[in-house]
């Protein structure tokens, strides 16, 4: 017997049919894509990515290796001990997993190179997505694993370490390191107006550093706005409020070598901070017609220029610096610091020693172009600055050559 059905069933009816036919093709699209979702050169990642076909090579010449990465084999290893945890994922049903050697091999050669996130992908054989999620995914392991022991907070001892191979080294006594900041070019981001418009015309994002006599990082800030002057952002970092606060564990005020002059420790600068009691700065441009202003400020100038020393290397260490980092500030942020890390460590391993006498000759003889600079500061810190001037153009603290400088 036929079932009888008004208007409005019908009608329903009709829908229902409609609604079930819809899902249908869209569960037929989704296996569709599924089947080609991903690009036949990806498939031949192991016959013809990067990985695969060039990395053991490159472990039998250690040479190659350290052009290739930036650093020795030993190192290599060792981080990746120490991260491969944090980055190991398992295998799904319709996917193999990067394995942990495989995304340090491309988070370090995206360092090293500064290529764009799509040439990496073309030479691994990977997705422009899963490059740049690598390169992120292995930053935040180093900078989370790595960073407490290759750029860990002084203590007393540590100063008076700093302190003497800056004294031995470099002939500024009581110097606890060189503080500078440096503007890392960015993509402009989104919506952020002139946050990150700097002097220089550019979107940037800054690294402000304090760095030891040997080149090594004892403290970095990342992510300051490149509007903000250096000034502002050490005033803001942890290192400079515990600086101002004198919380940072200095040591004791002692004697400057061979003489009765009493100084505290000190931090060395240019132009661009302010002068106190532990932060020098040089003489105005407007005193420098004064002998011993002047050679004050060459051997200022003399220990300052080890943070530029320093940033020189790590560019030419990690060439990204080089070009425009096309990342939202806060990936860029974590690049940057795992950079700082990475080098500390490649100079722990002695692994960038080539490096260093190209730096040290062009710039010992960079006299400084000093402007002028106004603000006040407090008396004490007058008094310290030409204290340290008269050691300076006294028997016990001049060097021979200083004359011959200014």
């Amino acid at each position: 017997m036929a079932t009888k059905f008004s208007l409005e069933q019908l009608a329903l009816i009709a829908i229902c049919l409609d609604e079930e036919e819809r899902e249908n093709e869209e569960e037929r699209q989704h296996l569709k894509r599924k089947r080609i979702w991903i690009h036949p050169s990806l498939l031949k990642r192991k016959t013809e990515g990067e990985f695969y076909t060039l990395l053991p090579h490159l472990m039998e010449d250690e040479k190659k290796f350290h052009g290739y990465f930036r650093m020795n084999t030993g190192t290599f290893e060792m981080i990746l001990s120490r991260i491969q945890k944090d980055i190991q994922k398992e295998d799904t049903t319709f996917r193999e997993a990067i394995t942990p050697r495989e995304k340090l091999v491309v988070c370090l050669r995206f360092l090293a190179t500064g290529d764009s996130y799509k040439t990496i992908a073309f030479s691994y054989r990977l997705g422009h997505s899963t490059v740049q999620n690598i390169v992120i995914e292995v930053c935040n392991a180093i900078n989370n694993n790595l960073l407490s022991e290759f750029i860990p907070t002084p203590n007393q001892c540590d100063w008076k370490k700093i302190s003497k191979d800056f004294w031995t080294m470099w002939n500024f006594p009581n110097c606890l390191g060189a503080l500078d900041g440096k503007h890392v070019v960015i993509e402009s981001p989104a919506k952020s107006g002139s946050l990150y418009f700097n002097y220089k015309k550019t979107f940037s994002i800054v690294l402000l550093a304090l760095v030891d006599a040997n080149y090594r990082f004892i403290s970095v800030d990342v992510g300051s706005y490149g509007k903000n002057s250096d000034s502002g952002i050490f005033g803001s970092s942890k290192l400079g409020k515990a600086l101002y606060k004198g919380k940072l564990n200095l040591p004791d005020d002692a004697k400057l070598p061979g003489s009765d002059i009493v100084a505290p420790y000190v931090i060395v600068g240019d132009e661009a901070f302010p002068l106190t009691k532990n932060l020098m700065r040089p003489f105005p441009g407007t005193q420098t017609h004064d002998i011993e202003k002047r050679i004050f400020n060459y051997r200022l100038s003399r220990a300052r220029r080890l943070v530029e020393c320093a940033f020189g290397i790590l560019t030419q260490t990690f060439r990204f610096y080089t070009r425009r980092l096309k990342s939202d500030p806060n990936n860029a942020t974590s690049i940057i610091l795992t950079t700082c890390i990475l080098y500390n460590i490649i100079r722990k391993h002695k692994a960038n020693f080539d490096l260093d006498e190209t730096f040290e000759s062009s710039n010992e003889n960079r006299i400084m172009n000093l402007k002028k600079h106004g603000g006040n500061a407090q008396t004490e810190a007058f008094i310290v600055r030409n204290n340290f001037k008269r050691f300076f153009n006294s028997p016990a603290g001049a060097v021979p050559w200083q004359m011959d400088k200014i």
